[in-house]
């Protein structure tokens, strides 16, 4: 008896969708080989079901094969079940396959980029008769060490923030032309995205460094964000506007987001801690639990940025900073999904980077971004780096506590400098009136030498903060900043020697 053959149906696409579709698939068909084109659209809007359709589109007119690269095996999964579900048979890629010896089975394959590039190296014949590469999540670099692979074809990235990872290799350099699709706020407007509040907390991030890769490294953001001063504010911020709704709270490292799961079950709050180091089992139960338990909270680092969908998520908890505008937007789409019951969910930012970056569901200039990457990247520092210096330097409650016996009178750099300028005094005077307001209060506090001297090391994160907003004010370069640090420092240490020799 002769199986009966059923005929799948093209997936219903949201109108929005069905627009994207057409736009890109009429420029593909025109673009000479070897012209690539970018696609953006916002986290939540659909990228996976346009993308598959194209993919289906263009095996259907072109009889030739679509790979879909991704840097996530859940991507690739995720990708793979759509796919099927609109009638493609596909094969995934990952490090279990080692040859494809009936290519002829499948008219799409999804690929980890890492695992594809091996392969490559060690068969350059491993795929055949690729028409059309699409590129999930385009921004991230590592996918150009493969695209040399792949000549007189054309390549399709897409991505919610067209903003390459790394800024001395701008997208303009491998895609033609950008494509916008529908805006956060236009989606929200139409029920396709939930509508989003943020409450942001002032934090001091003046003790963050900035690493080679112009993110804030790891270990500057464990040290603050683990502080207990920082567990405080985060468990009050949740209490205040958050309780009783299913968290994400993403962090900068495993240590804090231990540390925050700690505090979060000494308050009695159903909350688990996930990371890279689980197990696939141990990630399956936990994610499990998240979905399964009411009001649940689950504190993470980057890990689930991509490649997960918990349509049910009501706050976001940024408890990090970034100057990433792409992990911005990664972290706060995943409480964006709409569900009947839920048109609406929480931004918790406590890590100033509404202000840095702008609310989420402002519109954003993309055409702008992709063609001039750098200017809008030295404006996004440059506001941030006016905030920071705007605000004094917030002293720890525990280094506090050991100067109780000095008045509490604050020493704001900005009210000085402007105070002195006003009066016609140089500017020199606000760093010999901040060391006289250290000196007295070492002097007040300390029954020591050895007592004196540890608070002076108390003092010097304080210090280099005044020191940085001064050189701000005044336009000082690096070198000079650093100068006046070594003379500021000198200068106290000898004072304080002086007064407890005398």
């Amino acid at each position: 008896m002769e199986e009966e053959k059923v005929e799948v149906q093209p997936r219903k696409l949201y109108p929005y969708q069905e627009e994207a579709v057409n736009n890109i698939f009429s420029r593909l068909i025109e673009l000479p080989p070897n012209a690539n084109l970018l696609f953006q659209l916002p986290t939540g809007g659909g990228k996976t079901i346009i993308f598959s359709e194209i993919a289906r589109r263009y095996i259907e007119r072109f009889q030739k094969k679509v790979l879909i690269l991704t840097h996530r095996i859940e991507l690739s999964h995720q990708t793979s079940v759509v796919l099927s579900e609109i009638g493609i048979t596909n094969k995934i890629i990952n490090s279990s396959v080692k040859e494809l010896p009936e290519q002829h089975l499948y008219n799409c394959y999804t690929a980890l980029v890492e695992t594809l590039n091996n392969r490559l190296q060690e068969n350059d014949k491993f795929l055949e008769d690729i028409g059309l590469v699409i590129v999930d999540e385009a921004h991230n670099n590592s996918f150009r060490k493969i695209f040399h692979r792949f000549q007189d074809i054309n390549i399709l990235g897409v991505t919610a923030t067209p903003l390459s990872s790394n800024k001395k290799l701008p997208l303009r350099d491998t895609y033609s032309d950008l494509i916008v699709g529908q805006g956060i706020s236009t989606l929200i407007e139409n029920n396709f995205l939930c509508e989003a509040t943020t409450y942001s907390y002032d934090v001091n991030l003046s003790s963050l460094k900035i690493g080679s890769n112009g993110e804030f490294t790891v270990a500057s953001s464990e040290l603050l964000y683990s502080n207990p001063h920082m567990q405080t504010k985060l468990v009050d911020a949740y209490e205040e506007v958050a309780i009783g709704t299913k968290t994400l709270i993403f962090n900068s490292g495993i240590i804090s987001s231990r540390i925050v799961c700690e505090a979060f079950e000494k308050k009695g709050y159903p909350v688990k801690h996930l990371d890279s180091t689980f197990s696939d089992k141990e990630r399956f139960e936990t994610l499990e639990w998240f979905r399964n338990t009411p009001n649940s909270i689950l504190t993470s680092v980057s890990i689930l940025t991509t490649g997960f969908d918990e349509p049910a998520v009501e706050t976001i908890i940024l408890n990090r900073a970034t100057k990433s505008l792409t992990l911005y937007h990664q972290m706060i789409g995943r409480g964006s999904r709409v569900l009947p019951n839920k048109k609406r969910f929480k931004i918790v930012d406590l890590g100033n980077n509404a202000r840095r970056f702008g609310l989420w569901q402002v519109p954003i200039d993309w055409k702008h971004v992709f063609a001039q990457p750098h200017l809008y990247l030295e404006q996004r520092y440059k506001d941030e780096w006016d905030y920071e210096m705007e605000n004094d330097y917030e002293m720890p409650e525990e280094i506090k506590a050991r100067f109780l016996n000095s008045a509490s009178t604050e020493f704001i750099v900005r009210d000085k400098y402007l105070a002195a300028i006003k009066k016609g005094l140089k500017p020199q005077t606000v760093l010999d009136e901040s060391l006289e307001d250290h000196f007295g209060r070492i002097k007040d506090n300390a029954a020591s030498y050895e007592e004196a001297f540890e608070l002076y090391n108390l003092l010097v994160e304080e210090i280099k903060y005044r020191i940085k907003q001064f050189s701000k004010f005044i336009n000082g370069s690096q070198n000079y900043t650093d100068w006046q640090l070594q003379t500021y420092k000198a200068k106290l240490r000898s004072r304080v020697l002086s007064w407890f020799v005398c």
